[in-house]
């Protein structure tokens, strides 16, 4: 028997799912071979789906049975079986067949449930109370609490809950807390679906008496969302659930919302996720979630108006607490005053035990920073308050701790009564919960810094949607910041299910036109607390609304998942329609618009302007058409490809003959004749570098006054969101792999380490958050937790850290492992859990040159390996001649590599090396 055999089986993305709404759902498995031998590999699976665990384990496929299959294929199994319907379970398990034709054990068991399918299946009503004011700023709405009492008799055989609501709860079963979710149901546009949740609640019910109890807070539904203000798609909070029961005999209950339930408020008297929280432990009920509790002093709930968007499974991994922080400093200002430091920039907020007579009041101010007093530097949240308060009931140790609402902070402000001890705090991170994907170590602390600095980044801004920032009145899905990060993101964490949702808020936004929102999920109307023109409708900007199909294209080549490209693919052309109307001439002339965001002038700003004109501003010196032009050739590329692997070979054609022509647009337009571009910024240079848009005899110019820029800058990178993220592979595409290495080591401003050298323990919004000479930014736009910049992160995952995936096998099916041990490192271990499994490079430069280079691929993948050599001496594998080694075929020599294709396994490649020229700074 092999050793070979199927692990982490996974539902759509996701491990052991409840009540997802498909009924033919996509299966997978990543593998592990025990012996680690080369050569692993899958030749055919088996497949049992089964009705219960029992029939499983006794290797009977009631639903299904796929018999022997033989494939090499581990993902996107769609299930074939019995016609499923809606609640019912099912269990299944695989089997794998290796290259040598031997069977290996059946792997262990997974399960997913169907949920409710239809509004019909939904037998309850929304409900809710009316609260009947606005909210302010200062006075957020209250929280509503539900409960419902019924009974259940003995022999319960399974009670699953399905729930949902607009706005957030917590809920309750007999006092005891139904799952982990935080925040949920989360944010979608609510005037296109929202999420429902499933949770299995057999163990918490009892025969005889029970009770329901449901916390109603208001989340991104009618709180305060975006720069928009409050209740931008509804007026009131309202929930909806459903509690089925089987018992053993046979028979079935329901409790369902409706008009006996009962409402009350309590001790959460203000909530709001930007605003912050208010809790008074005065007007607590004790047991209120108990089945005893007498309700008769509350109100019948309120039946509120029904839905009348889509109500779906949630299919993305939730929000919930991932880890736990000790306060680093607690530094006493007074008696009842203490600025705390967690040491860490992250999302969530404080549990804080309180001791103080009934009544004491405890302020929390959340910050960022703290400026040149040592006080809260708060002027950069803008219109969030970030405060939440306690109010002592006097029943000695009391904890705090919020439900409706989450902040950006480092630091905390607690003020208003006897200063708790450090013991007694904890800073508790709240953001969805992904997987981690990726790890990467250097010889270098500060650039390790960075990448811990880009991941709590990415971690405090993966909440539901790619959030810009977790701390200031926006915390958007901003497009352009999401789709520079996202191959990043997704070597940090799995990122398939999460964007995959994502993709479906962008559809959700998507206007009549065809056009895409600049954000998404999508806000309607005006700025309300800001004195802006909102005749700008914040959609179709390039480099923003470019995102989908960017997006889409990234899942299919690191997941192989090409039902997305399918699903999205009618919006995508949509999307292309309104650009080819709008732009006949393939000249993108949209003005004003964002542009290459955050960027520093190369020249003085009044001559540029003075030339550019309405073309640029200030926060963006590369021209408008420029940039919006390029961003339209590449989407063209990319919908010729999506179609190509669609099978779609009239719409392949069609897009390939677009980009031809935007590129000779491109090229007519804006580049002279000794390859300068317009606006003559570093990132006009990159865009059209990287995305192949000048005549291959203007290249090498155009190439020569990017690194010109780039040297006579003093080795400095002037480039803007987008411009950065290209401008790295320019250079190291483009034999100066010294200048890509020179900028990620630089230390002076700007560069990513000067803010690692200020302390910066998250990636900042712009390269001149604070400087040692003006202090920080103007506040109007300073988020210390913004991740666009953080997209380096990918270089160096690439050049530093040595995997990458082959485009050419999506899905990870080879990838291409040539670390470049250059800009002073002397080694790295870097490892990635792909879709296939886990790739691995571990590699260690020595003194004269000796380099060892160890590699691993998943049983089922392969990879090609570029080994540092220098011509004409030989590279070993295990201590002998590599020609000797199984498992490794020699591709040639490219560049200052050998380059090898290996099958699975683990290999460790020692060559001599000295890099030369432009490889070394």
């Amino acid at each position: 028997m092999t050793t070979l055999q199927a692990v982490r089986l996974r539902t759509e993305y996701l491990e052991d799912p409840l009540g997802i709404d498909t009924l033919a759902p996509r299966l997978g498995w990543t593998l592990s071979d025990a012996d680690g031998r080369r050569g692993a590999a899958q030749t055919a699976y088996r497949i049992l789906a089964a009705s219960s665990p029992e029939r499983l384990a006794a290797d009977e496929g009631d639903l299904w049975d796929s018999g022997i299959v033989a494939s090499a294929v581990s993902a996107h199994i769609r299930y074939d079986g019995a016609a499923l319907s809606a609640e019912q379970q099912v269990w299944w398990k695989t089997q794998i067949r290796d290259e040598r034709g031997e069977w290996g054990a059946w792997s262990d068991s997974a399960r997913w449930s169907v949920g409710l399918l239809s509004r019909g299946e939904w037998k309850g009503i929304w409900i809710g109370r009316k609260i009947g004011r606005k909210p302010t700023r200062e006075q957020p709405l209250p929280a509503v609490y539900l409960r419902r009492r019924f009974a259940s008799r003995a022999g319960v055989k399974r009670a699953t809950v399905y729930a949902t609501a607009l706005g957030l709860y917590r809920l309750h079963l007999n006092g005891l807390r139904i799952g982990r979710d935080a925040l949920a149901p989360e944010w979608t546009d609510y005037h296109v679906r929202v999420q429902y949740q499933t949770y299995d609640v057999t163990d918490l019910l009892r025969a005889g008496d029970n009770a329901l109890a449901v916390t109603l807070g208001h989340g991104w539904y009618t709180g305060y969302i975006g720069m928009y203000g409050y209740q931008k798609y509804g007026m009131d909070p309202s929930f909806l659930l459903q509690l089925n029961i089987e018992y053993e005999d046979g028979s079935a209950q329901s409790v369902c919302t409706d008009e006996s339930w009962r409402a009350s408020y309590g001790p959460i008297v203000a909530a709001d996720i930007q605003m912050g929280e208010t809790h008074d432990a005065r007007l607590a009920e004790p047991e209120w979630q108990a089945p005893a509790f007498d309700d008769a002093a509350w109100s019948p709930a309120t039946r509120m108006y029904d839905y009348r968007g889509l109500v779906v499974a949630q299919m993305s991994p939730p929000i919930r607490v991932t880890q736990e922080l000790a306060p680093q400093e607690m530094r006493l200002l007074s008696e009842d005053r203490a600025i705390v430091d967690m040491g860490q920039m992250t999302s969530g907020y404080l549990r804080v035990v309180f001791e103080a007579a009934e009544g004491v009041e405890y302020t929390l101010r959340y910050a960022e920073a703290l400026d040149e007093q040592g006080e809260l530097y708060t002027a950069n949240l803008r219109y969030a308050r970030q405060t939440d308060a306690y109010i002592c009931a006097g029943d000695g140790r009391e904890t705090f701790e919020p439900l409706f609402t989450y902040h950006g902070y480092r630091y905390v402000e607690v003020s208003g009564g006897p200063a708790p001890k450090p013991e007694d705090i904890v800073g508790v991170v709240v953001h969805s919960a992904l997987p981690e994907a990726g790890s990467l170590e250097t010889s270098d602390p500060l650039v390790n810094r960075l990448l811990s600095n880009i991941r709590w980044t990415q971690r405090a801004n993966y909440m539901s949607v790619p959030t810009d920032c977790p701390q200031r009145d926006e915390r958007h899905g901003w497009t352009g910041d999401a789709q520079i990060f996202a191959r990043t993101a997704a070597y940090n964490m799995d990122v398939s299910a999460f964007l995959t949702k994502w993709l479906t808020d962008l559809d959700d936004g998507q206007r009549p036109t065809g056009a895409y929102t600049d954000f998404a999920p999508f806000i309607f109307g005006p700025k309300t607390e800001f004195d802006n023109d909102f005749t700008y409708t914040h959609t179709a900007s390039s480099g923003w609304a470019d995102a989908p199909p960017i997006i889409a294209k990234l899942l299919h080549e690191l997941y192989g998942d090409r039902e997305v490209l399918r699903r999205h693919y009618p919006a995508l052309k949509r999307w292309m329609a309104f650009n080819e109307t709008l732009y006949p001439d393939g000249i993108r002339r949209d003005a004003p618009q964002y542009g290459d965001w955050l960027s520093l002038p190369e020249r003085p700003y009044e001559e540029a302007k003075a030339e550019l004109g309405w073309l640029i501003d200030s926060l963006s010196t590369t021209p408008y058409d420029v940039f919006g032009t390029a961003y339209y050739a590449n989407g063209a590329a990319i919908m010729a490809d999506i179609a190509r692997e669609l099978g779609e070979h009239a719409d392949a054609e069609r897009y390939g003959a677009l980009h031809g022509r935007i590129k000779t647009a491109f090229a007519r337009e804006f580049v002279a004749g000794d390859g300068r571009i317009k606006g003559d910024t570093q990132t006009v240079y990159a865009m059209a570098l990287a995305w192949d848009l000048l005549p291959p005899e203007r290249r090498e110019a155009a190439m020569a006054r990017l690194t010109g820029k780039v040297e006579s800058a003093g080795v400095m990178a002037a480039t803007g969101f987008h411009g950065t993220r290209l401008l790295m592979d320019v250079l190291s595409d483009g034999g100066r792999e010294d200048l890509a290495f020179g900028l990620l080591t630089r230390k002076a401003y700007p560069s990513w380490l000067y803010s690692v050298l200020q302390g910066a323990t998250t990636i900042w919004e712009r390269w001149d958050g604070w400087t040692e000479e003006r202090g920080f930014q103007r506040p109007g736009m300073n988020s210390l937790c913004h991740y666009a910049f953080g997209a380096v992160g990918e270089w160096i995952y690439k050049h530093v850290g040595g995997i990458a995936p082959d485009p050419s096998a999506p899905g990870f099916g080879r990838a291409i492992l040539r670390p470049r041990p250059l800009g002073g490192f002397t080694w790295a271990r870097c490892g990635y859990d792909s879709i296939r499994g886990r790739y691995e490079v571990d590699w260690r430069l020595g003194d004269g040159g000796a380099l060892e280079l160890a590699v691993t691929v998943p049983a089922g993948g392969e990879a090609i390996v570029h080994v540092p050599a220098d011509a004409g001496t030989a590279v070993l594998e295990s201590g002998a001649p590599v020609a000797e080694a199984e498992g490794v075929e020699a591709r040639g020599r490219l560049g200052d590599c050998q380059t090898y294709r290996v099958a699975s396994g683990r290999y460790l490649f020692t060559s001599q090396w000295h890099p030369q020229g432009g490889s070394q700074p």
